[in-house]
Formats: structure tokens, sequence, C-alpha cells
């Protein structure tokens, strides 16, 4: 049984997406001691009294922290690979030009893959429903991607990490949005293929992956 001191101070709400996969990915990295609640985006369940006195957003992912609540999921992620990491594990740059570097690459891949083109392709396709279908904004985001992909593609080439010689936030970003990538059928370049599989190798990845995406989250 276990005491008070080990009962986790860290919540992750949130499931069933390439943005909460992030921080339950980077708490696993970190062996931290959280509870997960998955709840979906679009089941209801950010909508309730709870949830919304919690994050008025009403979206996930949300992080609480003792009295530390955090919404976004690369704030999330910067935030506990910052208070928590270490050489061990995952941690920032040491240096601030690898640091900037990293800010570059994390803007980036979350602004012109995650939400200029997967996002828009979400939207108007799996969840035309609610937003409307609109096939050619799907196809103009899908076009925008590959130009993007082949950028990054370049970059990665004789690379193990996006930057420096170790894991970090720029890899959580850009491999949550080549597993996301792969399930909308883009034909990765076998640089992405070779550096995405390597790192899908991580226990940390694998157990993120079944814990996040372990059943459909209504997303």
């Amino acid at each position: 049984m276990k005491s008070m001191n080990d009962l986790p101070t860290i919540k992750i709400w949130g499931a069933g997406t390439a943005r909460t996969f992030r921080p339950v990915w980077i708490a696993e990295e970190l062996g931290l001691n959280y509870q997960h609640v998955p709840i979906g985006p679009r089941t209801g369940e950010t909508q309730t009294a709870e949830y919304t006195r919690l994050n008025p957003k009403q979206k996930v992912p949300c992080l609480v922290d003792g009295e530390l609540v955090f919404s976004e999921s690369v704030a999330i992620s910067r935030y506990l690979i910052a208070r928590y990491g270490d050489r061990s594990t995952i941690t920032a740059p040491e240096c601030l030009e690898l640091r900037a570097k990293e800010d570059e690459w994390v803007c980036y891949v979350y602004g012109e893959l995650d939400e200029t083109s997967l996002y828009v392709m979400r939207r108007h396709d799996a969840l035309k429903q609610i937003f409307g279908e609109a096939p050619q904004a799907v196809a103009s985001a899908r076009t925008y991607a590959s130009r993007h992909l082949s950028l990054i593609a370049a970059h990665l080439e004789n690379r193990d990490f996006v930057v420096g010689d170790r894991l970090g936030l720029a890899d959580i970003i850009l491999v949550s949005c080549l597993d996301w990538a792969a399930r909308y059928d883009f034909e990765l370049e076998n640089s992405l293929l070779t550096y995405r599989d390597s790192i899908a190798q991580r226990e940390a990845y694998k157990k993120a992956i079944a814990i996040n995406y372990s059943a459909s989250r209504g997303g």
C-alpha cells in the first residue's frame, strides 16, 4: 500500500491524440510518478464543471503539478523537461545557442506541421461533421505538409536527433507529428523513417503509445 508521500502530485489529463501523447511520453522518459486521466477532446469530458474549473479552455492536454496548472502540449512538455529532466533522461540543451536552435525547431514543426497542415486535415476530414467538409483545404494542407517534411528529411540526413546528440523537446514534437502523418498515409522519406523507427524503439515511447492510444477517446 502506498504512503501519502508516494501518491502522485502530477496529473496529466487527455488521451487519444498526438498532442496528449507528448506529455505522457515525456513523463515516461523522466520516470515520473504521475496520474493519467484519459479524457478525450470530443467526448464531452472536457466540458464538465470539474474540468472547466481546471481548464476554462476545455481543451486537452492539461497538466496539474501541485498548485500549478498548465495547458498546451508544448508548454507542458517544456515545463516537465525543465523541472524534472536530467542528463540521464531528457533535458534542455545546456548552452544558449542550442536552446535557441531547439526553440527554432519546436516552433517550426508545431507551427508548420501540427497547426497549419495536419490539424487542418483533421478538422476538415476526420472531423468534417463538426467543422465542415473542405476537400480543397485538405489537399492544400497535404501538399504544404509534404514540402516541409522534405525539408526536415534533409536536415535529418545522418542525424539521430533534431538538435544535439540526445533526445530533446524538438524530437518529442516531431516524432508525434510523424506518427500523425503516417496515420494520414504520408509517404515519409527514408531519413524520416530511419529517425522515427530508431526513436520508436525507446521503452518510454512504447509505454506512452499504449497509455495514450489504449482506446479511442472520441478525438
